[in-house]
């Protein structure tokens, strides 16, 4: 069995090193010329990170992430948190891992360290694959072709292996922007913020930050209508004048968080609509390339870790036959991130709800929800933390599709 992999981001370098521990042989491939990713944050529930542990990262994870005690989602003009989720210790308690907050670069440079180099190739960019009864192969636009026993795009949002085998539907808009930064904790030290997750909510705008990197760096994440800015990029710089006057008369920590900000940046922001199959033949897709979604539930780099446990073990384990191991990883994988797009797609509405009596209603069902949990995980928690990719490949967690979610 050889697999050629597309994409060296999160989703596919998990699924290189997976395979290396399966003892399957892989080639990576990577347009970019060195590893390298957007320097912002990440959230990886413990579903994510029980993966990445059994992939060696365990100890770098504690040196390198902050682990938050909640999320709170308050209120714009008060900073009133209406509803507070549980997460340290009682996640690690429950689920045998924690929730952490991790810098992406860390996490890209802890999992590529460990990979063969032998097995990877920076600076190919794809031209063209296919497939016959026997093989699938790749040519990249260098000329070099590559042959293998499958094909798995991992090449994020705007996948040309989606675009070429699969439906070209382009990625679909938002209507959002997401404004982003990241700064020295110590630069707003006084507002003294306890290691959480924040996630302010108002009219049409929400601004959502946490620390990492050991609780050194503060990373936030602000959304708003687009007004036209339909450029997908994380290069794109942003006005700091600009976010101040989305979020002014806003209860101050938001502003202060930004006006301490050295470097802003600005995107469009956009998901992909679910397929019905991410597998033809030989040629599979996995990660942002077949579920791209919106950050409200931080779960895109945890489906693509997911899948790229599921998907190696599959193979492994069936590489007598190649095909059928693409499907039976289809059929474990594709209903759960398919529901993880459609209900990030739900929270961007109740994250920027406008309308008062619609704001009165959802606060007050997170009051509800604060009082009857209290302390306590909720269904939607354990629906999401609860999944056991190794168990799913053996057949015996089945649990999530029977709970409710969202």
């Amino acid at each position: 069995m050889k697999v050629i992999i597309i994409g060296a981001g999160i989703g596919g370098s998990a699924l290189a090193l997976s395979l290396q521990k399966a003892k399957v042989d892989y080639v990576l491939l990577e347009q970019a010329t060195s590893f390298g990713e957007v320097g912002a944050g990440i959230q990886l529930s413990p579903n994510a990170v029980r993966i990445l542990t059994w992939l060696g990262l365990g100890d770098d994870l504690e040196s390198f992430c902050a682990e938050p005690d909640f999320h709170k989602y308050s209120v714009w003009d008060t900073g009133e948190t209406v509803l507070r989720v549980a997460l340290k210790p009682q996640v690690r308690a429950i689920y045998g891992s924690a929730y952490y907050h991790a810098y992406r670069p860390d996490v890209i440079d802890a999992l590529t360290r460990r990979l063969d180099h032998s097995k990877v190739r920076m600076g190919h960019k794809v031209k063209s694959m296919g497939q016959d009864g026997n093989q699938a192969w790749v040519v990249c636009e260098n000329g070099e072709r590559f042959e293998g026993d499958v094909v798995i795009g991992a090449d994020g949002i705007h996948s040309v292996v989606r675009e070429q085998i699969f439906k070209p539907d382009p990625p679909r808009a938002s209507g959002y922007v997401s404004w982003r930064g990241v700064l020295d904790a110590a630069d707003v030290s006084d507002l003294e913020i306890p290691v959480s997750a924040y996630i302010d909510m108002g009219p049409n705008l929400s601004f959502v930050y946490y620390y990492m990197s050991g609780g050194r760096k503060l990373n936030w994440l602000a959304t708003g209508p687009s007004n036209g800015n339909k450029q997908e990029s994380w290069s794109q710089t942003a006005s700091k004048d600009e976010i101040l006057a989305a979020f002014k008369g806003w209860y101050d920590r938001p502003a202060r968080i930004v006006a301490a900000t050295k470097q802003t940046f600005v995107t469009a922001m956009y998901d992909r609509n679910p397929l019905d199959s991410w597998v033809s033949g030989r040629i599979a897709l996995m990660g942002d390339a077949a579920h791209a979604m919106l950050p409200y539930h931080a779960s895109g780099a945890g489906q693509g870790i997911e899948d790229a446990w599921v998907l190696a073990r599959c193979l492994q384990l069936g590489a007598a036959n190649p095909e059928n191991a693409l499907n039976q990883y289809e059929g474990l994988r594709l209903e759960r991130a398919n529901r993880m797009v459609r209900h990030s797609r739900e929270a961007e509405g109740w994250y920027h709800l406008a309308d008062a009596d619609a704001v009165a209603r959802r606060n007050e069902r997170f009051r509800k929800k604060n009082e009857a949990f209290g302390d306590r995980i909720t269904p939607e928690q354990h629906w999401l933390y609860s999944y056991d990719a190794e168990k799913a490949v053996l057949g015996n967690d089945d649990e999530w599709r029977n709970l409710p979610a969202w």
